[in-house]
């Protein structure tokens, strides 16, 4: 293969069926050209989630299986790169882009189309797409996409006012440490539900309480709240109905199909909104998150980050279900930073 050639070619970590860590592998594959209205980004990191591992190994919610092999794929994977965010340079724009130029550090988030443990990926200018904040690497900006835009979709739902009480269910993840910063931002009295390795962190982010959840049974201690966000998955309606106050809310970033169809039904007859399933990620979501950032506001949250080439030990660690905020991934060759492998840090990695 000569020079040319190999401009061409980059590095992907891609599967090919459903599984284990193990089915991840890396391989080359031609590097995209940008459509009339898409941004070429050579990519410098990404993250691996709790959406790449449910993809990777389809284990989803109790009765969404079926639905899930429509989406991802049935006998083998539709997208077989994984990553829903990035960070990078934009390398080259379609002939309709205005937006976007060549050179331009960004952020973006992919959704469920994925391909960001990629070298490169076209990202469309209309879509999730803003320049990265100013004060942030790569490594640090990823980390506001897939657990900020979440979080900040969800709470858009909920009439969270200052002043107001929100109980954050697994605070320490990806989406409940961006949870508990934007309800804090919003002037929200901010309960957060951890183990007690993470107090520190949540306290640090936001939270005026902090609920040891191997200690306490946030369901027993008498308290209500306007707003409660379950993350973990495991506080349905009829657990935690008589913990929100008339005309509040109940957001199910993670429910089951039962959790889902009666959610509108339950809204109706308790006067509660209950609300679950997908949520549209938009630029201007992910500009407020950029200059949150910016302003020392929101901050990035780090427990480990690996190369590209410990994709499998990447997934290996987000399965175990133990990350703090996010694992993020480093593609580009030369991206700041230590030499990685799989070393951990200190979960709360602060913005410069």
């Amino acid at each position: 293969m000569n020079q040319s050639e190999k401009k061409n070619i980059m590095k992907v970590a891609a599967y090919r069926h459903f599984g284990s860590p193990e089915v991840v592998s890396l391989v080359e594959l031609p590097k995209p050209s940008p459509g009339r209205d898409h941004v070429l980004v050579k990519v410098h990191a990404s993250t691996v989630s709790a959406a790449d591992y449910r993809a990777r190994s389809r284990n989803v919610p109790k009765g969404l299986g079926i639905l899930a092999a429509f989406g991802l794929g049935i006998f083998r994977p539709h997208n077989p790169i994984l990553g829903m965010d990035v960070a990078g340079v934009v390398e080259a724009v379609g002939a309709n882009v205005t937006t976007f130029k060549p050179g331009d550090e960004v952020i973006a988030m992919l959704g469920a189309k994925f391909g960001g443990h990629a070298g490169y990926v076209c990202v469309p200018q209309k879509g999730a797409i803003t320049v990265k904040p100013r004060n942030m690497s790569f490594e640090e900006a990823v980390t506001l996409v897939f657990g900020g835009l979440t979080a900040l979709g969800f709470l858009n739902r909920a009439a969270l006012k200052p002043g107001g009480t929100i109980l954050v269910n697994g605070a320490s993840g990806a989406v409940g440490t961006a949870a508990t910063q934007l309800a804090q931002h919003m002037g929200a009295h901010v309960t957060g539900v951890c183990s007690s390795a993470n107090r520190e962190l949540v306290s640090s982010l936001g939270a005026d309480r902090v609920i040891d959840y191997a200690e306490q049974d946030f369901t027993t201690e008498g308290r209500t709240y306007d707003v409660i966000i379950d993350c973990v998955g495991n506080a349905p309606f009829e657990r935690v109905e008589a913990l929100i106050n008339p005309g509040g809310t109940l957001l199910l970033v993670i429910a089951d199909l039962k959790e889902i169809v009666r959610a509108a039904g339950r809204s109706r007859k308790s006067g509660k909104l209950v609300t679950a399933g997908n949520i549209k990620y938009t630029a201007e979501d992910l500009a407020f998150l950029v200059s949150l950032a910016e302003s020392g506001r929101y901050k990035a949250v780090t427990d480990r980050t690996y190369r590209l080439s410990d994709i499998v030990e990447a997934h290996r660690y987000v399965e175990t279900g133990r990350k703090t905020g996010n694992v993020v991934v480093q593609i580009a060759a030369g991206s700041p930073g230590p030499d990685l492998a799989t070393v951990s840090a200190h979960p709360y990695t602060p913005s410069p």
